[in-house]
This record gives structure tokens, sequence and C-alpha cells, in this order.
């Protein structure tokens, strides 16, 4: 009975010094990085509403930033860019998909839709 005792007293003071430390570390408009992808999202949105249709595709990817998502084909001799950029969450499986994005479609470097 003693021991016991003895070692819950010393025991316990212990366990008290090794409680986890959280370092918090925020950005630029105090968001911490724990909600990232919810940012990025929040930061794609902003961005995007500003866009104007005929856009260059040079201009709007130095606002935007590196697609989620990429692809171009020609159309009627026409080249056609397509660039995905994630927008909002259905999937609580952390992967970025087609469907969480939004599109932005440029014909010969325009921008001309905002899907």
């Amino acid at each position: 009975m003693k021991k016991s005792l003895l070692a819950l007293i010393i025991v316990a003071p212990l366990t008290l010094g090794l409680t986890g430390c959280v370092i918090a570390v925020g950005g630029e408009d105090g968001h911490s990085i724990s909600g990232s992808f919810e940012d990025r999202e929040y930061e794609n949105r902003k961005k995007i509403s500003r866009l104007q249709l005929n856009t260059a595709f040079a201009d709007v990817t130095r606002e935007m930033g590196v697609a989620d998502f990429n692809e171009t084909y020609l159309e009627n001799g026409k080249t056609v860019n397509v660039v995905y950029y994630r927008t909002h969450r259905l999937h609580k499986d952390g992967l970025t998909t087609k469907d969480e994005c939004t599109k932005l479609v440029f014909v010969d470097s325009k921008l001309t839709a905002i899907e």
C-alpha cells in the first residue's frame, strides 16, 4: 500500500509534464494550416469571382497559380485549354477530384467560360 501510494505521488506530477504542446501557425489573414483545403477553396472562389471573360490565359494562371487539373485539345482548329481549381468539398477523402473544382475554359488563350 505504501509503495503504490509513493509511486502515485511521484508519477502523478510527472504525467502532468507530459501534456502535449500545440503550436498554431497562422497565415496572413489569421487562418491556420489545419484548414488548408478550406482556405485554398475560399481563396480560389474569391479569385475566380473577380475574373472577367476574355482575360488572357497567362494572366489568369498568374493570378490563380497552378491548377489542380489541366486539359488541352484542338476543337475546330482552335486550341482549348481547360483548367480546374478546387473550390468546394464533396468527398471527405482528402483527395481533390474534378467534381470538387470550378472549370475555367480558354479558347485560343482567352477565358470563354467559368463553369
